[in-house]
């Protein structure tokens, strides 16, 4: 069941994020050309392997050897789902280096997220508060941030609210999938959640949110019961099978009834209780799970490591998992930092490339971004 506005605006959500979102492990920013200190934007085309997509980037191994990272923010959603993008592809990349996350937003990316109605007037406004936010974002200025962000909601918010066609109660409530799997709404809760679900739309189209939000809480309360009967928590048995960890026979027994006064307690809502037991289940669990081997670990990265860093990486890892299995957290701690000194340089060598994309070239035929209105 979805909230309405819960896609908020893309800009807003990555900068206030940090773009988070965005960063895909051991990826970063490549130095852009500089002539007396000012930044030149050039076209880059890159040839490569699609390693992993989504609707906003594509990471590429490129021919030349070394990984980009193709920002696709000036494409529509619709336009990157119907294209037959698949991981093991060859593609051509055109686009500009950037030196940050945040410059994949640009204004033109945001004007694309707005609902209509926005003047002309409006827009040179909301120009100037974007590129604020962005400054902020850069500066880690989280005060400045905000203060850009409320200037931006002030204009858009009423357009959202205006152009917002909320879902009928019906179609609202069936995305749960009661009906389909035979999970029941007694009557009264029925006409209760109707009621709350129309004062929840009169509310947010009054922009009166608080109020909104608690009817909503209102709403998701009653619906509990409902919840717990269409996803019911899984047995003991169901849980380890699921899990795949090898418990001794003995200590089964045990760690079953541990599981299952967990699950009481948190029927009964008695979450100190609750929070006891879980802890005690998941210790008692967690020293039966099998670290993975080095060699299996190290495995996974895609650089080479010399043989002395090899060696060293071996040491602190099997070091820092023997003390962590012994609690002596603080001491694992120390070897997880020296371990991850020595990697990253490594990281920092094959950080990809950020690039802007203007122009995807597969399998002979090209796209472009979708004209600015």
């Amino acid at each position: 069941m979805k909230k309405p506005f819960t896609k908020t605006w893309i800009a807003a959500s990555a900068l206030t994020l940090g773009m988070t979102v965005l960063t895909p492990l051991y990826v970063g920013a490549a130095p852009v050309e500089t002539t007396n200190n000012t930044v030149i934007q050039l076209e880059q085309t890159i040839t490569g392997t699609i390693q992993y997509f989504d609707e906003e980037s594509i990471m590429l191994k490129g021919t030349d050897g070394k990984n980009y990272f193709i920002g696709l923010y000036k494409f529509s959603d619709k336009q990157i789902k119907q294209w037959p993008l698949a991981e093991g592809q060859e593609i051509t990349v055109e686009g500009s280096i950037v030196d940050d996350y945040l410059d994949f937003l640009t204004f033109d990316v945001y004007k694309k997220t707005l609902p209509e109605g926005v003047t002309a007037e409006e827009l040179v406004q909301l120009e100037k508060f974007f590129h604020d936010l962005k400054k902020a974002a850069k500066e880690d200025n989280y005060e400045e941030m905000e203060k850009s962000w409320e200037q931006i909601d002030r204009i858009v918010r009423p357009y959202e609210l205006a152009n917002w066609e909320p879902e009928s109660f019906e179609e609202f409530i069936n995305e749960a999938e009661f009906t389909e799997k035979n999970v029941v709404i007694k009557e009264q809760d029925r006409k209760q959640l109707e009621t709350l679900y129309e004062e929840y739309i009169k509310l947010t189209k009054e922009d009166k949110t608080e109020e909104a939000s608690e009817t909503l809480d209102t709403f998701y309360t009653i619906l509990a019961p409902y919840f717990d009967e269409l996803y019911p928590p899984l047995t003991f048995e169901e849980y380890m099978t699921d899990i795949e960890i090898e418990v001794p026979e003995e200590e089964l027994a045990n760690l079953k009834a541990i599981y299952e006064e967990a699950l009481k307690a948190d029927t009964a809502k008695n979450e100190e209780l609750s929070t006891k037991l879980w802890e005690q289940f998941y210790q008692t669990l967690n020293a039966h799970i099998k670290p993975v081997p080095f060699e299996e670990y190290i495995a996974d990265m895609e650089f080479d490591i010399r043989e002395d860093d090899y060696v060293k990486l071996q040491q602190y890892y099997e070091e820092a998992i023997a003390l962590s299995r012994s609690g002596e957290d603080e001491k694992a701690d120390e070897k997880w930092t020296a371990f991850y000194n020595i990697l990253e340089p490594y990281y920092e060598a094959n950080r990809a490339i950020l690039i802007s994309a203007s122009k995807l070239t597969l399998n002979g035929k090209d796209l472009l971004p979708e004209p600015t209105k």
